[in-house]
């Protein structure tokens, strides 16, 4: 069975990372999908955030990388899946998480989501948090790939030089 990891992934996290390792115990395979979201502005550009999945889901084999626009559940579609993953942090997250899955469902009757818990480690861990600690100079080793980190801090070091 085929399943789907949405997300922006702006950058991928550690905490990302586990949901999609513990995703291939479960499914056949697993997409993980970047979203073209409009509404944000992403330190990354698609294509990097895809090359930095690549590089962090390089030893699971039953992952691919891949891009959508528009509806998740278009996308699941379009590519066979019937399963959505969605992953939760901690309460706060229940309430809009259970909005998108049941208009998912309202969507696409055939599409289920499933969500898991992150794992305790991680259940504080955002991208949004792992860049205001990049940016304000602060490591962020153990919460992102190191490929991610090295990536993160030329991004930053660039920002700030201007380019």
């Amino acid at each position: 069975m085929i399943a789907i990891y949405p997300g922006s992934f702006d950058p991928v996290t550690c905490g990302h990372l586990d949901i999609i390792e513990r995703a291939t115990g479960v499914f056949d395979h697993v997409i993980v999908a970047v979203a073209r979201n409009l509404e944000k502005q992403p330190l990354f550009t698609v294509e990097e955030r895809m090359e930095l999945l690549r590089q962090a889901c390089g030893h699971l084999k039953n992952v691919s990388v891949d891009c959508f626009d528009g509806l998740t559940v278009d996308y699941a579609r379009e590519k066979g899946a019937k399963v959505l993953i969605r992953s939760l942090r901690a309460v706060s997250d229940f309430e809009y998480e259970l909005q998108m899955a049941l208009m998912n469902k309202r969507l696409n009757p055939d599409v289920e989501t499933l969500f898991m818990m992150t794992s305790a480690e991680y259940s504080f861990l955002s991208s949004s948090l792992v860049k205001e600690l990049a940016y304000l100079g602060t490591s962020v080793n153990g919460l992102v790939p190191k490929c991610v980190e090295e990536k993160l801090l030329a991004k930053l070091r660039m920002s700030r030089a201007g380019g």
